[in-house]
């Protein structure tokens, strides 16, 4: 598997150490150079951009994003949807509040999917994808 891992930040960082462990291959982008440098140093394909990183993938793309819930994400998230080609996957792994996850995915742009895998667990009971713009599905990302 090949993923996209935006935030090194300790959760973000214990994901991509644990995923190329297991043999993915990892592009790898924070704000902070030298953790970049860091998960670099154990095989991940380390980006100064969030487009490098979105160049290292290949197309169709899976991009988990592990910053903070808040305007981070939103920044971080229209950044991102700039460099994006229909098919790709979107993750937000922070505690973003489950309806700012659905306002997002239904103004991302269309052919691509958002799935949310942080505080909304708790409020959908069990763990939702949400598919290009429309309808929530039972099942897992």
């Amino acid at each position: 598997m090949e993923l996209g891992m935006i935030g090194l930040g300790r959760m973000g960082a214990n994901m991509t150490e644990r995923l190329l462990l297991a043999g993915h291959r990892m592009a790898v982008y924070d704000i902070d150079s030298s953790a970049v440098q860091r998960a670099a140093a154990l095989g991940a394909i380390g980006s100064p951009s969030i487009e490098a990183l979105v160049r290292a993938l290949k197309p169709p793309r899976a991009i988990w994003l592990m910053v903070p819930a808040g305007e981070v994400v939103e920044t971080t998230l229209n950044e991102l949807e700039s460099f994006l080609q229909e098919g790709n996957i979107a993750v937000d792994g922070g505690n973003s509040n489950y309806k700012d996850t659905i306002r997002r995915a239904e103004t991302l742009i269309k052919g691509n999917s958002l799935c949310g895998r942080g505080n909304q667990r708790r409020h959908l009971g069990t763990a939702r994808r949400l598919l290009p713009h429309d309808r929530w599905v039972d099942g897992g990302c």
